[in-house]
């Protein structure tokens, strides 16, 4: 319409089709046809159909390749903003179990071997440390891909004269990529996001881990609801930590769909190619499966109980004292590395 290229009347037409289309697409009733090949050429085809000669100037200006960079940054940006929310609530949950651990100690550990003394709180705070970093990363990413590209047409923008910045407000982006060509073809901040994703899954296994050790036997750490754990077809004392153990086993996942995406991303000239096509499938995948991480995780943790008796008991090892021995003898006048080697031959 500012462009002159519609009437008021045609842009009017346009857009109650286009939103009587999507409420056909959202009720689950759309028919696409796979002669039209995709999902502009079958919106505009109905749009056509239903509003008259209107519907064929929706590609004015536009291009597929512009207008799929586009939307996968509006879907990253919706997607970044949900998991931001889940982590929160992942947060919360870990600080929620940590109080109700209140002043229960347990041993740290270095090499999977018992150090000195930590509050029960004080290693859940670690990861809530972990993922507060993560959500820095996720809203970093999402100021990097917060940029529109539309308007690059399918690689040297248009010849006719369309207010990007307005639509970018519209759209509610912060600003219009400026170099036509990388605005079509990139996706680094796809690769990025999943980066990004797959180090939150790395700090999910990481507490995977840990609580798998802490609800064996033994540890005896923690005990799991049984709504978030599984018994065994032979076993019938077994109570598996399933959620733990799938979670771990998806991160592994979340690393793949990284590693693909830098490789589909390695090869390519300038500058859309149909190789990004295979974009899509990675970054679906791991953002569905941190999704679902997320929540199940948020749940058992909301669920776990310390063990107070076990972790006291772990805790009372006299050899975790060491090091404040040493220190003690640090404390009056003696040098550290003789307190070490004095307290190392003790114990």
């Amino acid at each position: 319409l500012k462009a002159g290229i519609l009437t008021a009347e045609e842009q009017q037409q346009i857009e109650t089709g286009l939103l009587a289309i999507r409420q056909v697409i959202e009720s689950g009733n759309f028919e696409f046809k796979e002669s039209l090949e995709d999902v502009h050429m079958n919106i505009e085809s109905e749009l056509t159909r239903r509003i008259g000669p209107a519907g064929a100037k929706l590609h004015t200006a536009r291009s597929r390749n512009d207008q799929v960079a586009t939307d996968v940054r509006l879907y990253c940006r919706a997607e970044i903003n949900r998991i931001l929310d889940l982590i929160s609530a992942m947060q919360a949950a870990l600080i929620e179990c940590a109080e109700r651990g209140g002043n229960t100690v347990m041993p740290g550990y270095t090499h999977l071997q018992r150090g000195q003394p930590v509050l029960f709180a004080h290693h859940l705070l670690a990861y809530v440390e972990m993922l507060a970093r993560d959500s820095d990363r996720l809203t970093d990413c999402r100021k990097r891909l917060n940029v529109m590209p539309l308007g690059s047409g399918a690689l040297a923008g248009s010849t006719i004269i369309i207010d990007r910045e307005f639509v970018a407000q519209q759209l509610g982006f912060a600003s219009v990529t400026q170099n036509s060509m990388d605005a079509v073809s990139d996706r680094d901040f796809v690769a990025e996001l999943l980066f990004t994703i797959s180090l939150l899954g790395v700090h999910l296994s990481r507490l995977s881990e840990d609580v798998i050790l802490w609800a064996s036997a033994e540890f005896g750490f923690v005990s799991l609801s049984d709504a978030l754990t599984t018994g065994s077809s032979l076993m019938p004392q077994k109570k598996n930590p399933d959620v733990a153990e799938l979670t771990r086993g998806k991160s592994a996942r979340l690393i793949g769909n990284l590693m693909s995406i830098l490789t589909l991303l390695k090869g390519l000239p300038m500058t859309y190619n149909r190789d990004l096509q295979e974009d899509k499938e990675p970054l679906f995948d791991s953002i569905d499966t941190i999704d679902i991480a997320l929540k199940v995780f948020t749940e058992m943790i909301t669920g776990m109980d310390v063990n107070r008796a076990n972790t006291t008991a772990a805790a009372s090892d006299p050899m975790l004292l060491a090091t404040d021995l040493a220190d003690y003898l640090v404390n009056h006048a003696v040098p550290f590395r003789q307190a070490h080697e004095v307290i190392g031959k003790l114990v």
